[in-house]
C-alpha cells in the first residue's frame, strides 16, 4: 500500500478535533484518508494509517501501521517501544515448573513441534537444530514498529504495548497486553475481552479470552476458549481447549484439555483429550531440591472430583483417576483402566474403561467439537479410538499381565506393580477385553481395505492390500498425531542433518506424515495379524479373512452390548433419587421419566443398538461379497 504525508489542511483539522503529534511528518496517510474520523489522539513516533479508519480518544498511538477498517476507541495506549518480536521467542518454562524444558513460542507454533522441543531434549543435535531455525523465525518478527490487521476493533481498553494484532480481531474491555501476537483474520476472528490481562503471549486463531483471565508467558492455540478469571502460566493450550475459573502453571496442555473449575488446579503436567473434575491437584514438590517433578496424563484421561496425584506418575491413554494417591505410579502399559484408591493404597483395575459410556461418548465427541474455522490448522489430530498407539499399548498390556498372573502366587489377593496394587482375579478378566479391542481394531482396518476396492476377486484384493513392509515397530501419541518410529526417525534425521531448515519445511514434512497415517497403519496392523496368525499375510486364506471379520462383528457387538449395560444404569432405581418432590414413588417415576426420558429413548442408547445392527449387517454383506 502506498502511504503519503498529511496535507496541511489535514493537519489543521486534526488538531482542532483535538489530536496531537511529536512530528506530524512522521504521519503517513492512504490517498482516501479522512480525517474527519480521528479524534483526541496523541500520535508519537512512525505512523501508517489506512482507509476507512475510526480512531478516537486514544492516550497513545505509537509506531503502529493501521490497516483498512480498523476501529481504535477509548483506549489507553497502543504502542511499540523499542525492537521487538512480539512474543515470538519467548521460552516458557512449561511441563516441568523447574525448567529444562523450555518452550520457545512463535505464531504458527503445532503441539507437534512443541511436544517434540519439550519432550525430545535427550537428542541434543536435533534441539539445537529445531531451536536455530526457531530462532531465525523469530528473528524475521523483530521489528519497531507493529500491526493492527483489517477490520480489527479495539474497543474501551487499556494498555496495549508490543502487540501485533491481525485482521478482524475484537477487543474490548481489556486492561493489559504486552508483548504478544494475536494471529486474527476473517474466517477465524479472535475476540479478547473484558478484563484480560496477557503479558508474553502468542494467541492463534479463532480463540476467545474474556471474563477476567490472567496469562502470564503463554501460547493459546486454535479455537480455544479462556475466561471466567482463569489465571494461566508458563503454559501452552493448543487447539479447541478450554480453561475456566482454575489454574494452570507449567502445564502442556494438548489437543482438547479441559478445566472448568474454580478449585483445580494443574500444574507441571502434560495433557490431551482430557477432563479435570473439579478440585483436580498435584503436587510437583518433595520438599527437598524444588518443584521439580512432572506428569503426563495420555490422551482421554480423566481425574475425578478433588482427586490427587503425586507427581512424577504417568497414566495411560482413556484412563479415569479416582482419589487420592501419595505415592508414585506408572500405568502406562494400561490404557483404559480405572486406578481407585483404597485405604491409602492406589488400585488398578486394567481395561475397565473400555466400555463405559464415558469412553464412547468421548471418542464420537472430539471430531464434531473442533472449532477451528481457519483453513490453515496448525495441530494435527488423528481421532481413532482404536489405532497402532494404543493396540500397541493394549499388545503390551496383555503380555504383561499375562506374566503377572503365571508368576504370582494363588494365595495372593492383590499384586503390586509399578507403584500400584491390582487384583490377581482381574489379571485375566483384564487380558479377554484388551482382546476385545483388538479384534476390533484388526477387524476396522481390514474392512476398510476391503471397502477400497469392492467388487474384485479375493485373490486379486489380497495382491491390492499386501502390503511391501509390514513392520511391527513402536508408535507415538505426538500430541494428537499418532506417528510411527519410522516416520519420526526420518522427521528428526531431516532436521538432524539440516536437510531441513525453516518451520514450513518442517510442517510440510509432518503435514505428509499425518497424511501417510492410513497407509502406515494398515502395514502396522498387518504385522499384527501375521503375529497373531503365526504366518505371512500373503498366505492367509478366505477363511482367515472370515474368522477376522467375524471376530470384529462379535466383538464390536459384545462392546457396544457392555456399553449399554453401563448405560442402562443411568436409569436405574439409584438413579430415581431426588425425583418426584412432595410425591410419592410412583411421582418420583414419573418425575423422572418427564425430564430424563427413558433408556429405551435415549438418543445415544439408541445409536449403540443401531450401530450393532449396522455391524451385523456389515459382516454379513463383506462375506458374501467375498464369496466366504
Amino acid at each position: 500500500m502506498l502511504y503519503r504525508n498529511l496535507t496541511n489542511q489535514e493537519i489543521n483539522q486534526l488538531e482542532i478535533q483535538g489530536c496531537k503529534a511529536e512530528n506530524w511528518t512522521n504521519i503517513l496517510v492512504d490517498h482516501k484518508f479522512e480525517a474527519g474520523f480521528v479524534e483526541n489522539v496523541r500520535f508519537a513516533g512512525q505512523i501508517k494509517i489506512a482507509s476507512g479508519v475510526r480512531i478516537c480518544n486514544v492516550g497513545l498511538l505509537q509506531n503502529y501501521e493501521i490497516k483498512k477498517g480498523v476501529r481504535i476507541e477509548n483506549t489507553l495506549s497502543l504502542s511499540v517501544e523499542g525492537e521487538t518480536s512480539f512474543g515470538n521467542g519467548t521460552e516458557i518454562d512449561v511441563l516441568n515448573e523447574g525448567g529444562g524444558r523450555e518452550l520457545p513460542l512463535f505464531d504458527t507454533l503445532s503441539s507437534q513441534i512443541a511436544y517434540m522441543l519439550v519432550n525430545y531434549r535427550y537428542d541434543e543435535t536435533f534441539i539445537t537444530n529445531l531451536k536455530k531455525i526457531i530462532n531465525q523465525y523469530t528473528v524475521s518478527k523483530k521489528s519497531q514498529s507493529g500491526v493492527i490487521g483489517e477490520k480489527t476493533f479495539i474497543l474501551n481498553s487499556g494498555t496495549i504495548k508490543n502487540v501485533n494484532i491481525g485482521s478482524h480481531a475484537v477487543i474490548e474491555d481489556t486492561l493489559r497486553l504486552e508483548e504478544g501476537t494475536i494471529v486474527s483474520n476473517s474466517e477465524a476472528p479472535v475476540r479478547i475481552g473484558e478484563g484480560i490481562i496477557a503479558k508474553h503471549f502468542i494467541v492463534q486463531s479463532g480463540s476467545t479470552i474474556n471474563e477476567g483471565a490472567l496469562l502470564t508467558h503463554c501460547f493459546v492455540g486454535q479455537a480455544v476458549s479462556m475466561g471466567k478469571q482463569f489465571s494461566g502460566e508458563n503454559s501452552a493450550f493448543f487447539a479447541n481447549s478450554e480453561a475456566f475459573h482454575s489454574e494452570a502453571c507449567s502445564i502442556f496442555a494438548g489437543p482438547y484439555t479441559v478445566t472448568h473449575h474454580k478449585s483445580t488446579l494443574l500444574i507441571a503436567g502434560m495433557f490431551s483429550f482430557y477432563n479435570a473434575g473439579s478440585g483436580t491437584n498435584q503436587s510437583n514438590h518433595m520438599y527437598k531440591l524444588g518443584p521439580l517433578h512432572q506428569g503426563v496424563l495420555e490422551r482421554g484421561a480423566k481425574t475425578g472430583s478433588f482427586s490427587y496425584m503425586l507427581w512424577p506418575s504417568y497414566i495411560s491413554a482413556y484412563s479415569a483417576v479416582i482419589g487420592k494417591h501419595y505415592t508414585n505410579f506408572d500405568i502406562s502399559e494400561f490404557p483404559f483402566s480405572y486406578v481407585t484408591e483404597e485405604d491409602g493404597r492406589s488400585i488398578l483395575t486394567p481395561a475397565m474403561n473400555l466400555f463405559t459410556v464415558g469412553t464412547k461418548r468421548d471418542s464420537a465427541k472430539w471430531p464434531k467439537r473442533d472449532k477451528r474455522t481457519d483453513s490453515v490448522k496448525h495441530d494435527l489430530i488423528h481421532f481413532d479410538l482404536f489405532n497402532p498407539y494404543i493396540v500397541g499399548r493394549i499388545v503390551k498390556g496383555i503380555n504383561k499381565l499375562t506374566e503377572l498372573y503365571d508368576n504370582t502366587a494363588r494365595d495372593k489377593e492383590y499384586i503390586v506393580y509399578k507403584g500400584v496394587h491390582i487384583k490377581r482375579l482381574m489379571l485375566r478378566q483384564a487380558v479377554k477385553f484388551y482382546k476385545i479391542a483388538l479384534n476390533i481394531y484388526i477387524g476396522e482396518e481390514l474392512i476398510r481395505q476391503i471397502e477400497a476396492y469392492p467388487g474384485v476377486s479375493f485373490e486379486d484384493l489380497k495382491q491390492e492390500i499386501t502390503p511391501k513392509n509390514a513392520l511391527m515397530c513402536e508408535w507415538y501419541d505426538l500430541s494428537g498425531m499418532f506417528i510411527s518410529s519410522k516416520s519420526r526417525e526420518s522427521l528428526l534425521n531431516a532436521i538432524r542433518s539440516g536437510e531441513i531448515a525453516n518451520i514450513d519445511k518442517i510442517n510440510d514434512k509432518i503435514q505428509e506424515i499425518f497424511r501417510n497415517y492410513r497407509k502406515e497403519s494398515w502395514e502396522w496392523c498387518v504385522a499384527l495379524i501375521e503375529l497373531q496368525q503365526g504366518s505371512s499375510f500373503a498366505e492367509l486364506g478366505k477363511n482367515d479373512f472370515a474368522k477376522m471379520i467375524e471376530n470384529w462383528k462379535n466383538s464390536a457387538v459384545k462392546l457396544n452390548n457392555m456399553i449399554l449395560n453401563d448405560a442402562g444404569k443411568e436409569f436405574d432405581e439409584s438413579s430415581i433419587i431426588s425425583y418426584g418432590m412432595d410425591g410419592c414413588n410412583e411421582a418420583a417415576r414419573k418425575d423422572f421419566k418427564v425430564v430424563r426420558g427413558c433408556l429405551d429413548s435415549n438418543s445415544f442408547v439408541i445409536g449403540l443398538k443401531e450401530d450393532s445392527q449396522k455391524i451385523q449387517l456389515k459382516a454379513d454383506l463383506l462375506l458374501a461379497g467375498l464369496e466366504f
